[in-house]
C-alpha cells in the first residue's frame, strides 16, 4: 500500500496555452512558466545546481563571498547580486529560492521564503535544532498545497532507494523490528578556533557568522575562504550538526525512506566525552517508534565514528561499508548501501520460499532527475516531491533528539506533538539556541 511519502506521479492541466493550476496553488510571477528564482550561497553547493537551474530564470544570486560573482553571472547574467540573504528574499518577483549556505542558516532562510509564499529548495539539513526542524516543518505544513519544497538529500533518486523500501516493506525480512544506519567518516576538532587574521575582501564573515554566537575570524573554518567547504566548519556545535547534519542526513535517508518512521518516543545516545565547541565523532543513537499501519513498534539506531552495529553473521564485515544501513526482520536481515543490496535469510525457510516480490509493473517508478523533481513540483502542486520539509522535517527531529540525549547523557521521553522531553528540563533546555541579536528565526 502506498503512503504519503511515495513518490506520486501527477500532471498539469494546460488550457489555450497556459498552465492550470489547482485550487489554492500559487501564481508564478515569470512568464512562459519559468521560475524567477533566488540561488542563496553561488559556490560549493551552489555550483551543483547551476545546469538545473539554467532553464529557469535565475533573477537573483546571494553569497557573502563577493568574489564568486563573476562566474556565477557568466551563467545567470541577468541576475541581481546580494550579500545578505534576509536583503535577497525581498525581492519582489522571486518565486522560489535554492538555499547552499552554511547549515546554522538553512532553517533561517526557509522559513523565511516560506513567510514570502516562495518555494524552496534546501540543502541538508534542514535545521541544527529540534526546534528549528519544527518551526521549519509546520509553516510549511501550512502551505504544502501550493508551495513545492525539497531537501537535498540527491542520493534519493539512486535506484536502489526503492528497492530497499520494496524489500522492506514485502516481507522480505518477515516483520520488521529494527534497522540501523552508520557513517565511518572521523572528523577531530579540539575547539572553536582562535582569532587569526582578518576576513579576505569582499568576504562579509560577520553575515557569515549570522545568527550564531560571535566568534572570531579563523581562516581554518573555510576552505578557499569561501566557507562553503562543510567539513571545516560543521562539526562545530554552533555552526552545524556534524555527521548527522552531513553524510548521517544521507545514510539515515537510505533507512528512512523504508522505515515511515515519523517522530520517536524517546532516544538515547552514548559516545566519546562531551565537548562544549564540537560535535561527537564516536556516537551511537538509538530511537524508539510506534508501530504504524504496515509494521510493529521498531527500534532504529545510528552510528558514526567507527562505531557500528553488530553484524548478524561473523563473516560479514559491517565496517567494510563506510554508510550503509541494515533492518532487523523476523526471517532476516537486509543491509545495504546507496547502490547495492543483500538479503540474508534465516530460519526454516531461509530459502526465500515465503517471499514474493511484486511484479515489475508494481515496483516503484524512478524520481528522475532530483533537483528537476522540485521544479516541476514548483509548477503544478499536486506533484509531490521525495524530501519535503515533512519527510525531512521529521527525520532531522529524530537525528537532532540524539545529540540532546548524548548531551544529557541519559535517555529522553519525548512528547512529539508538543515537542517537549517530558522526563529532563535540561534536555527542553537544548531542542533550541540562543540567536544573536538581531535574528529572528520568524522573518
Amino acid at each position: 500500500m502506498f503512503n504519503r511519502r511515495e513518490f506520486i506521479k501527477g500532471s498539469a492541466v494546460a488550457g489555450a496555452g497556459l498552465l492550470v493550476l489547482p485550487s489554492g496553488a500559487r501564481a508564478q510571477k515569470s512568464p512562459n512558466n519559468k521560475l524567477n528564482i533566488a540561488l542563496i550561497g553561488v559556490g560549493g553547493r551552489g555550483l551543483a545546481h547551476y545546469d538545473s537551474l539554467s532553464d529557469e530564470n535565475v533573477v537573483a544570486l546571494c553569497d557573502i563571498n563577493e568574489k564568486r560573482f563573476p562566474e556565477a553571472l557568466k551563467r545567470f547574467p541577468n541576475a541581481k547580486t546580494y550579500i545578505d540573504w534576509r536583503k535577497c528574499l525581498d525581492q519582489k518577483d522571486l518565486d522560489a529560492v535554492v538555499i547552499c549556505t552554511a547549515d546554522h542558516t538553512h532553517a533561517f532562510i526557509a522559513n523565511w521564503a516560506l513567510n514570502r509564499d516562495l518555494h524552496v529548495y534546501c540543502e541538508k539539513p534542514l535545521a541544527i535544532t529540534v526546534e528549528e526542524a519544527r518551526i521549519v516543518r509546520a509553516n510549511w505544513m501550512k502551505k504544502k498545497t501550493k508551495l513545492a519544497t525539497q531537501v537535498g538529500m540527491q542520493r534519493h533518486a539512486m535506484e536502489n532507494f526503492n528497492r530497499v523500501r520494496e524489500l522492506v516493506r514485502d516481507g522480505a525480512i518477515g516483520q520488521l523490528t529494527a534497522a540501523s544506519a552508520w557513517g565511518n567518516r572521523q572528523i577531530r576538532r579540539a575547539g572553536y578556533l582562535p582569532a587569526a587574521g582578518q576576513p579576505p575582501a569582499g568576504f562579509h564573515y560577520d553575515l557569515w557568522l549570522g545568527p550564531s554566537p560571535e566568534h572570531p575570524y579563523n581562516p581554518g573554518y573555510f576552505a578557499g575562504s569561501d566557507g562553503m567547504n562543510c567539513l571545516e566548519w560543521n562539526m562545530f556545535w554552533d555552526f552545524g550538526a556534524g555527521q548527522i547534519g552531513d553524510m548521517g542526513s544521507h545514510t539515515m535517508d537510505l533507512l528512512w525512506n523504508a522505515v515511515d518512521a515519523g517522530v520517536p518516543t524517546s532516544a538515547e545516545a552514548k559516545g566519546e566525552a562531551f565537548n562544549p565547541d564540537v560535535t561527537p565523532v564516536e556516537c551511537e543513537s538509538h530511537f524508539e517508534h510506534p508501530g504504524n499501519d504496515w509494521r510493529g513498534p521498531v527500534r532504529l539506531s545510528w552510528y558514526q565514528g567507527g562505531v557500528m552495529p553488530t553484524s548478524p553473521k561473523p563473516y560479514i564485515d559491517l565496517k567494510a561499508i563506510d554508510h550503509g544501513v541494515m533492518f532487523k526482520g523476523t526471517r532476516g536481515f537486509l543491509i545495504a548501501n546507496f547502490d547495492s543490496r543483500i538479503v540474508l535469510p534465516f530460519g526454516d525457510k531461509a530459502d526465500l520460499s515465503y517471499y514474493k516480490p511484486r511484479p515489475q509493473e508494481k515496483m516503484l517508478p524512478p524520481i528522475g532527475h532530483f533537483q528537476k523533481q522540485w521544479i516541476d513540483a514548483c509548477k503544478n502542486p499536486t506533484l509531490k516531491t521525495a524530501c519535503d520539509f515533512e519527510y525531512s522535517g521529521d527525520m532531522i527531529e529524530q537525528m537532532l533528539l540524539g545529540l540532546v540525549a548524548y548531551r544529557v547523557g541519559k535517555k529522553i521521553e519525548y512528547d512529539a506533538t508538543n515537542g517537549r522531553v517530558t522526563n529532563s528540563p535540561e534536555a527542553n533546555a537544548l531542542l533550541g539556541r540562543k540567536y544573536r541579536a538581531g535574528w529572528t528565526l520568524n522573518g
